[in-house]
């Protein structure tokens, strides 16, 4: 079956009237749910601060043209729904099985790790994110700032101002602390995201001129203000080239999160080097800053929802820190909402 017909009709297709619903955030988890209420009849709009849809399943272009993955780094699939789903990507080019050396880095000693099976999106981690939005209709570079009551629905209106119309539905599908104030109108659900913890990232897109001599394409690091390393060319699909990803732990991250990505990542280049065991110089460093990267812990919810009120929010928070989770806190919400009416 085609990727696209599995979430399509997840759910029975509706033909009476159905809600409005807004997502605000074109993420795993809001694409997931717009795509299985879509296909179940659902009028759905998504609304995103960003440039292109994914959150974090994102892909940056360098100087050289090349590419780096700086927000999710693979994902792994052992539901049986998201592995059927990554099946059917994978038959048609979209994900490819990364079979890059994997293990952990402790100042240039490198232990294997136990063998698991890691995919990524091709070209790009956000080849994921193109899939799932392809149809849908989704509106990128606005921030939802408010959602106000009125009659049975509910207004959103935008950062600058904007009027963006009424939802009988509205679902925050974005990082836990992003959700609380779109979440007003309902306490409990509310204070449920306001509990999520999410931990920061600060993330550098380091080029070097030569190959860096690690028997290692991916590497969780200890004893390190990095947290991981990978080496983005070793990935299925990508050009040529030396391009390292470095992720800051998240207790380094939190310690220096307001400095500047001009400071940063210098500074994180010079770990890897620490880490390896010897100096590196990058000919090419940018820093990118995820303020929030990664929940700590996620709630134990698969989402958020008050059917009474039409509000609702999902993500990787809800149901586990993973591609896989925020995938699965989008489709449960789908269900939700489609048995509520």
């Amino acid at each position: 079956m085609p990727a696209s017909r599995i979430l399509d009709e997840l759910l029975p297709r509706r033909s009476a009237p159905l809600p409005r619903v807004a997502v605000i955030g074109a993420g795993m988890s809001g694409l997931t749910l717009a795509r299985v209420l879509t296909g179940a009849g659902f009028g759905v709009r998504m609304l995103d601060k960003g440039r292109g849809p994914g959150g974090r399943l994102s892909t940056r272009r360098s100087a050289d043209g090349g590419t780096f993955d700086h927000g999710a780094q693979y994902f792994t699939a052992r539901d049986a729904l998201f592995r059927e789903l990554v099946d059917a990507w994978s038959a048609e080019g979209v994900v490819a099985e990364w079979r890059g050396r994997i293990g952990t880095l402790t100042r240039g000693v490198v232990t294997p790790a136990k063998e698991s099976v890691r995919y990524v999106g091709v070209p790009g981690m956000s080849a994921v994110a193109k899939a799932l939005a392809d149809g849908l209709d989704v509106r990128m570079g606005v921030r939802v700032e408010r959602v106000a009551r009125e009659g049975r629905a509910w207004r959103l209106t935008s950062e600058a101002g904007e009027d963006l119309g009424l939802a009988e539905v509205v679902v925050a599908a974005v990082p836990a602390p992003q959700a609380v104030p779109l979440l007003a109108a309902a306490p409990a659900l509310a204070a449920q995201a306001g509990a999520a913890r999410m931990s920061p990232c600060w993330a550098v897109m380091a080029r070097f001129d030569a190959p860096v001599a690690v028997a290692l394409d991916g590497a969780f690091v200890e004893d390190s203000p990095l947290s991981w390393v990978a080496r983005d060319t070793s990935k299925p699909g990508r050009t040529s080239g030396e391009r390292w990803v470095l992720h800051g732990s998240p207790e380094y991250s939190a310690a220096h999160l307001e400095e500047t990505a001009e400071t940063m990542a210098p500074r994180l280049v010079e770990a890897f080097g620490q880490a390896l065991g010897r100096d590196v110089r990058a000919v090419e460093a940018v820093a990118h800053r995820w303020r929030f990267a990664m929940p700590s812990p996620p709630l134990d919810a698969s989402a958020l929802y008050d059917p009474a009120l039409g509000l609702g929010a999902c993500g990787d928070w809800c149901a586990g820190p993973r591609v896989e989770g925020a995938f699965l806190s989008g489709a449960a919400l789908a269900r939700r909402i489609s048995g509520a009416y």
